[in-house]
This record gives C-alpha cells, sequence and structure tokens, in this order.
C-alpha cells in the first residue's frame, strides 16, 4: 500500500523587513514552507536607510550632548593653552566616519537576519515579486524584471515597507535636498540644514544635527513640533530645541525648495524665505504597493495606497495578510513584527491575539526621549473618555536618579480609569525614556491597577521610581 504525504503549508512573503522578517520564521517554525522575496537586502528599509541606521547617528548625537552637559556632573575637560590657562577643547565629529560606521551597522545586520533565516530553513530569493492572483506570486531575479517564476502559495504575506515622500516642488537630488535616506552620503556636517516637517522623523533628525554641530532651522506648519505627541511632552522638547540654539519656525508652510549656487532655499506660503546649505525633506512616507497585483487580487487598498488590514493582519482576501508601513496600520517596526508573526499564526490555526493598537509602545528618539503607551489625552478627548480618566504627572526634577545624572528635564505621566484604577496609559519623558516605558506597557497590556503598579519595589534610587510615585498618586481608598 502506497504511503502517503500531507504536503507542507506553502507561504510566500513578500518584503524582508520587520514584518516579513518575523512572518518567514514564524513559518518556519510552525513547520510550513517558506519562501522570502527582498529585492534589496534582508531587514528592507528598517534596517538599511531607516530605523538602524538614524537611531544609531542619534546615539552618536546623545554621546556628542553627554559630554557637553558633563559639567553639571562637576566634570571638565580642559587643555592647558599657550599661556598655560586651560582651555576647553571643542568636539569633533567626523560624520564621514559616522556615517561609514552606520552603514557597516546595517549591512552586518541585514546579514545577521539572513543568516537566521536560512538557518531556521526560510528559501531567500533576491528579486522583486507580484501577486499573480490571490494564491501565487511572480518573482523575477533580473534586472529588467522581463522573466518570472510562478510560486504556488497557500498564504501570501505583504510587507513592502514604504519609502520618503516626496512633493514636486522640492524634489530630492541627493546632494543638497534630502531624504532620510539620503542623509549618509554626506561627507560634512551640514553648514546649515534646513528640516521641512516636524513630526517624529524632522525632529529626531533636528535635534540630532544640531547637536552634531550643524546650525539647524526646523520649519514647523503646525503651531507647535510633534503636533502628535502629548502637548506637555512636545513642549518640553521644544523647550530643548531653543536651548540648543535652533530656529523652530511655527505656523510656517514650506511652499517650495530649490537649489542655489552654494545651498537651498525654501519658500514658505507667507512669503517669507529661509536659506541653508542643505534642505531635509521629512514631510511622510508612501506606502510601495504600486504594480504588486494586490487590487487585481481582491485586496483592498486605501486612498492613500495602504492595504487595509483587520487587527489579525489579514486583507480582505482570506489568502492574503500584510504587515508593516505598507498597511493601514501603525507605522512601527515593532508593529510591523507583532503583525508579520500574527499573521502567520492565524493562517495557520494557532491561537491568536488580535493587536490592540492601544497597547503598542512608541518612542521618539530626540534628546530627551518621549515614550508613550496607552491612552493619552488626544485619544481620550476624541472618544469624550476624558471625564471617566484620571491623571498624574510627576516632574523629575523630584527624583533623586534625575538629580544624580543632571537629567531633570521631563517627566512620567500616568492615565487610569477613575472608578478602577486601571491603567490605561502613560507618557515618560527623559533620557531613554525607551527604556523606561515597558512597566508601563506591561500595566497597559495586562490592565493593572495603579495600586497593583504602585505595590511594586522598585530601586532606589532610580528613574523607574517616579512610576512608582505616579501609581501612589492615584491611589483611591
Amino acid at each position: 500500500m502506497a504511503k502517503s504525504f500531507e504536503r507542507k503549508h506553502r507561504i510566500v512573503v513578500l518584503g524582508g523587513g520587520p514584518g516579513g522578517y518575523e512572518a518567514a520564521l514564524a513559518g518556519t517554525q510552525q513547520g510550513a514552507e517558506v519562501t522570502l522575496i527582498e529585492r534589496a537586502g534582508v531587514g528592507g528599509a528598517a534596517v538599511l536607510t531607516d530605523v538602524v541606521p538614524s537611531k544609531s547617528l542619534i546615539a552618536t548625537a546623545g554621546a556628542v550632548q553627554a559630554v557637553r552637559d558633563a559639567g553639571r556632573l562637576g566634570v571638565q575637560a580642559f587643555v592647558p593653552g599657550g599661556d598655560g590657562k586651560p582651555v576647553r577643547p571643542e568636539i569633533a565629529v567626523n560624520l564621514a566616519a559616522v556615517n561609514k560606521r552606520l552603514i557597516a551597522m546595517a549591512g552586518a545586520q541585514s546579514h545577521d537576519m539572513l543568516q537566521s533565516l536560512e538557518a531556521a530553513g526560510v528559501r531567500v530569493v533576491q528579486g522583486e515579486g507580484r501577486l499573480d492572483g490571490p494564491g501565487a506570486v511572480l518573482v523575477s531575479t533580473n534586472a529588467g524584471g522581463t522573466d518570472f517564476d510562478r510560486v504556488e502559495a497557500d498564504t501570501i504575506v505583504v510587507a513592502v515597507g514604504s519609502r520618503p515622500r516626496e512633493l514636486d516642488t522640492a524634489k530630492p537630488d541627493g546632494e543638497r535636498i534630502l531624504t532620510w535616506k539620503q542623509l549618509y552620503n554626506l561627507k560634512a556636517i551640514p553648514e546649515h540644514l534646513v528640516v521641512v516637517g516636524s513630526g517624529v522623523t524632522g525632529a529626531e533628525f533636528a535635534n540630532a544635527y544640531r547637536t552634531l554641530g550643524s546650525e539647524v532651522t526646523l520649519v514647523s506648519s503646525r503651531e507647535q513640533v510633534l503636533p502628535g505627541e502629548d502637548s506637555d511632552a512636545a513642549l518640553v522638547i521644544e523647550r530643548e530645541f531653543t536651548r540648543l540654539g535652533m530656529n523652530v519656525m511655527s505656523k510656517a508652510r514650506a511652499q517650495t525648495v530649490t537649489r542655489t549656487k552654494d545651498g537651498i532655499v525654501v519658500e514658505l506660503e507667507d512669503g517669507r524665505t529661509v536659506e541653508g546649505t542643505h534642505c531635509l525633506m521629512a514631510v511622510g512616507s508612501i506606502p510601495n504597493t504600486q504594480g504588486l497585483g494586490l487590487e487585481e487580487a481582491g485586496v483592498t487598498l486605501t486612498d492613500s495606497g495602504h492595504i487595509e488590514v483587520n487587527k489579525v493582519a489579514r486583507t480582505a482576501v482570506p489568502s492574503v495578510y500584510a504587515a508593516g508601513d505598507c498597511t493601514n496600520f501603525f507605522p512601527l517596526a515593532s508593529v510591523a513584527s507583532m503583525q508579520g508573526r500574527t499573521a502567520i499564526m492565524h493562517a495557520l490555526g494557532d491561537f491568536v491575539r488580535p493587536i490592540d493598537l492601544r497597547n503598542v509602545a512608541a518612542n521618539v528618539f530626540t534628546y530627551p526621549e518621549i515614550a508613550t503607551v496607552g491612552w493619552n489625552e488626544h485619544t481620550l478627548a476624541d472618544a469624550s473618555a476624558m471625564a471617566k480618566a484620571v491623571t498624574h504627572t510627576v516632574p523629575l526634577s523630584v527624583n533623586p536618579r534625575a538629580k544624580m545624572i543632571g537629567f531633570t528635564d521631563g517627566f512620567v505621566k500616568l492615565f487610569a480609569w477613575e472608578a478602577s484604577g486601571t491603567v490605561i496609559g502613560g507618557v515618560i519623558v527623559a533620557h531613554r525614556a525607551s527604556e523606561l516605558i515597558f512597566p508601563l506597557a506591561l500595566a497597559v497590556e495586562h490592565r493593572l491597577t495603579v495600586d497593583q503598579v504602585a505595590s511594586a519595589f522598585t530601586v532606589y534610587p532610580s528613574m523607574t521610581g517616579a512610576i512608582t510615585d505616579a501609581a501612589r498618586a492615584l491611589h483611591k481608598a
């Protein structure tokens, strides 16, 4: 009697960024046959041109800032001058060397991720793919994209990411007018960098380059920088920008950016102009969903070109899932990773918990950082739930650890439901707030009360002590 073999579930993943990478690993862990198609390199833009290099650049700027601020702690670096008197040396930043390190680091991370996929049994194909209906993908591995191989799939995960948005009136040239992907080609610190856009990307790079030594003008169309963040947190960052000597232009919408002989000119809608040597355009991103055969396969796209997905990363087509910045979900690498894992678990019938965006922890890598999770003043107001919530803020100026390290311009803010005391959100503005938000993320995820948070021991002295202080202040007898 012939022995029958059960065919493995076939998964094809388009894109090797955080979402595609995690989907591929999850698929092999579940015993599926997985093919991942990536045109640039495993890790995608997040590793090669976005998160890894940008946050590494910001870390370099943070090191410079720490040296400059060391005087607050009584640490002084002086060398003797010609007359024997102490002269404080300038901090030199070799941007070419910095960028070389960032690109090398990104390449090494991409290589490590590729090895992890191959070790797990994922078939990795360098090339471009597009859907051929809901159950197959056409893969091109040649430069012209004329020869295609057809790969059958039981499940398809689209994780193709996004790219910087470009304006017709401010076309990047890679030399003077730049997107954030092109910054790493610079060989020297820009003399005067004009940053158009005061969202997360614009604020982070403006902060970093000002710290590294550039004169920086931040052109913000809104009244306050970081308009999507907690208003108190954004105020702290704007105050820090001013302390650093940055020129923040509020309610100033850029109309055109043109290149001159030695630099650039930004023309504002109100007729004012700003001259600089370089311009960074940080005006959002657009999904890489064009020409992938998505709509022909029945996948629904938004007007902006993003793929519509539900809380388990499924599209309108049962066999097609999507993850990351190409979807209409939260554009964060951590969310993309969670979407990728969730998609595979759902497709293969494993237990899956739908993704709740209110449980997502996010961070703005300025100096200080802004970390958030859960409900905030914006979402509470939009849901008309402000009256049902209570909040308490602990300024870092009263935290002993913050005083010791000389970093007191920040706070911990906690949100809870008044009736139950359940923690529903938090905002932390502090040095390395990204590392401090995790206790609040756990509290929000597992619906802990302020009393439960307050009952946990924190080290004294520590920055996390401000979290339990905020929780104790919200105790209701």
